[in-house]
């Protein structure tokens, strides 16, 4: 059995760590840098850099923040944020990045997600999905779809389909994002997770709502989630990575225990 993984997530502004409730009110809580080296040394499989403002302020994102966070770590690292071409990708996975992590620019340009498999492999793209609960209609029957920009624009896509066509295109892992319980710490969104996961063969990470242990349980359980994203619930130290996973243990979860 593979073992789930737990990936704290890293939302960096104008160079500092920061975080909001459902794309809103985002507060500066810590540097990058410094938080990447904490979670690593805690234990945690990986790690998401998301520069949340690089692609509806339509610029490159921060290469110098990533590879200062690459240098301070040893576990894979993805980065999304304002990666718009092959030419972006690179730059990235140079820096130091073993995954790059393209939304926005993926649904304007899908194309992006088999231009990046076939010159790196599919292993380094992962396809960020924002997503947004909606009225159930013939474009979205699902009743879940896709939002770019940053929550700011929504696409008329059908999340579930999207998702599909992004693996038969390459994408080697998709995260998933809730927009509707991103930082309310009060669960994953269990349904459309679950959605998603059964309607590919790709890994699947779920994002948004993580609030306790029991969370991450039901999100990879009942919601046949690959990985868990984390933020909030670390961020402020109500939890520490240890203690999730030694939860996850005592629930016959498969995790990686390094301690």
């Amino acid at each position: 059995m593979l073992s789930k993984r737990i990936i704290p997530c890293l939302d960096v502004r104008e160079g500092k760590t920061t975080k909001g409730i459902k794309f809103k009110g985002n507060v500066d809580i810590g540097d990058p840098v410094e938080m990447a080296r904490f979670y690593y040394e805690a234990g945690a499989d990986e790690l998401v850099f998301y520069d949340i403002t690089a692609s509806s302020e339509k610029r490159n994102i921060m290469i110098d923040v990533v590879r200062r966070v690459a240098e301070n770590i040893f576990i894979p690292f993805s980065v999304g944020g304002g990666i718009r071409t092959v030419e972006d990708m690179r730059a990235v996975l140079l820096a130091g990045a073993e995954k790059v992590s393209v939304n926005s620019a993926a649904v304007k340009n899908p194309q992006i997600i088999s231009e990046g498999a076939k010159a790196f492999g599919s292993q380094c793209v992962v396809l960020g999905m924002d997503v947004k609960q909606v009225e159930k209609s013939e474009k979205i029957p699902s009743g879940y779809e896709m939002v770019i920009n940053g929550g700011r624009t929504f696409m008329g896509i059908d999340a579930v389909q999207w998702a599909v066509r992004a693996q038969e295109l390459g994408a080697g892992e998709i995260c998933l994002n809730s927009i509707d319980a991103d930082g309310t710490q009060e669960g994953y969104e269990l349904t459309l997770t679950e959605l998603i996961s059964r309607n590919v063969g790709i890994p699947v990470i779920a994002s948004g709502g993580a609030g306790r242990p029991e969370h991450l349980a039901d999100v990879l359980t009942k919601g046949k989630a690959d990985a868990a994203l984390i933020a909030s619930m670390t961020h402020y130290g109500t939890y520490t990575v240890s203690e999730i996973k030694s939860y996850l243990d005592a629930q016959g979860i498969a995790v990686r225990m390094t301690w």
